[in-house]
């Protein structure tokens, strides 16, 4: 099951019977029939076809439980980096850092099915009004399209 959202598909919040919100969404995702451990090694060899490393990974699971003694299901999150458009990035808007590396998550749905998102870097650029760094930011868009498409 493929579940596509980005600038194309809006979603409303209705918040009172005469005002709506419009939201963009800020990630790819979709829904895949496989473990979770299964998951994560597919979503890293796929980044690494398109050249972007993990470099940090956060079990959220375990960190939660381990900082607030709280069940959560798995979920964890790889910080993807892609050093030739971080950086094309960092030449372009030098406090780019804050919003680097992209993220990706993989949580367990069920035992059987586990969902992976990505950041739509797109949307994070916005709010930064360069178009030098927008360009860049729709090369790194098409890569994480990709990933998500192929895993």
């Amino acid at each position: 099951m493929l579940c596509w959202t980005s600038f194309n598909q809006k979603s409303f919040v209705k918040l009172t019977n005469e005002q709506e919100v419009l939201l963009f969404s800020y990630h790819f995702t979709k829904t895949l029939n496989m473990s979770y451990d299964e998951a994560i090694e597919r979503v890293k060899d796929e980044l690494k076809k398109e050249g972007f490393g993990v470099i940090t990974e956060i079990d959220v699971k375990e960190t939660l439980k381990k900082k607030l003694n709280v069940d959560f299901p798995k979920y964890k999150i790889l910080g993807a980096c892609n050093p030739s458009f971080a950086y094309e990035a960092l030449q372009v808007e030098n406090k780019i850092g804050t919003m680097l590396p992209c993220n990706v998550i993989v949580q367990e749905v069920s035992p059987s099915e586990v969902e992976v998102s990505a950041v739509d870097p797109v949307a994070s650029m916005k709010a930064i009004e360069n178009p030098r760094l927008l360009k860049i930011a729709e090369k790194v868009q098409g890569k994480l399209k990709k990933i998500i498409d192929r895993i």
